[in-house]
Order: structure tokens, then C-alpha cells, then sequence
């Protein structure tokens, strides 16, 4: 009966490795997901564009008068999308979030967690963190072109 336990133990760890194994995999796969892959994968805009715009999409940033789809390449799609309306017509405001455990500890950011409702990807079975989401970037588009970009000081 004793082998029994032992062979139930054995199977439940093998799995349990499987499971580690496979979120590991995840995450290097995620953490290549930034603008190198998102350039790669719309390099004809990409080659289109003025050199010093390059450099910055190629560093993760934006800047005033960027379109939307330099935007995308730079930072991904954004987390959450809103429209304002005011006195001087409507700006979409494109929302980027990052995860924080509420000790102030980083737990993620960027586009991987969107595909999941825009909740934390990652399980609480295997981290005992409680995430909080923290915005970190707003930009503000008028007339199809960036008039504003919003950071979070603490960056």
C-alpha cells in the first residue's frame, strides 16, 4: 500500500513541475512580446517612418503628433480605451496599466495580461500576491494624432 502513496506523490509532483514548466515557458514567451516582435511583425510602416521616430518606437516611447498606429508599435494596444467629450469636440484616451502587489512590488505590465479580460495573468494557486492595478501611461488623440501623454511621476 505504501508503494501506492509513493507512485500518487511522484505523479502529483510530475504534474505539478509540468504546470511550473509550462508558466515558465509563458513568461519568456510574454516577455519577448515588445516592440521588436510588435516591428517585426509591421515593418512596412515601421521602414516608413522618420529615423528619430524609429529610435523612440524601438525604446518603448512615444511622442506628441504620433498616430496610432505608431503608438501601437511602440506600447501595444492599450489596456483600456475611453472617449472624452468636451466644449472642443471628443479625444479617445488610450489607457496602459501595470500589476503591483500591494507592497509596491511590480508584478507585471504590457499587453499579455489584456487577452485575459485585462486581469493578471497568472495564477494565485502558485503566487500568494494580491495584484492591484496601477495606471501608469494615458495618451490622448485628437484629430487621429497624440496631443497628449499622461505618466505616472513614480515611473
Amino acid at each position: 500500500m505504501n508503494g501506492v502513496k509513493n507512485v500518487r506523490v511522484y505523479q502529483t509532483g510530475r504534474r505539478f513541475l509540468g504546470y511550473a514548466l509550462s508558466l515558465g515557458c509563458l513568461g519568456l514567451l510574454v516577455a519577448c512580446a515588445g516592440p521588436d516582435l510588435r516591428i517585426k511583425r509591421n515593418a512596412q510602416l515601421f521602414e516608413r517612418l522618420p529615423p528619430a521616430e524609429q529610435g523612440l518606437i524601438r525604446e518603448g516611447k512615444i511622442g506628441i503628433g504620433f498616430t496610432a498606429d505608431m503608438v501601437r508599435l511602440a506600447l501595444g494596444y492599450p489596456d483600456q480605451r475611453w472617449l472624452r467629450t468636451d466644449a472642443d469636440g471628443q479625444t479617445e484616451i488610450w489607457s496602459y496599466t501595470s500589476y503591483d502587489a500591494y507592497d509596491g512590488v511590480p508584478l507585471f505590465r504590457g499587453d499579455y495580461h489584456r487577452y485575459n479580460g485585462g486581469f493578471p495573468l497568472y495564477s494565485d494557486h502558485f503566487f500568494n500576491h494580491q495584484a492591484r492595478a496601477r495606471e501608469y501611461l494615458k495618451v490622448s488623440f485628437k484629430g487621429e494624432l497624440v496631443n497628449s501623454i499622461e505618466q505616472d511621476a513614480r515611473r
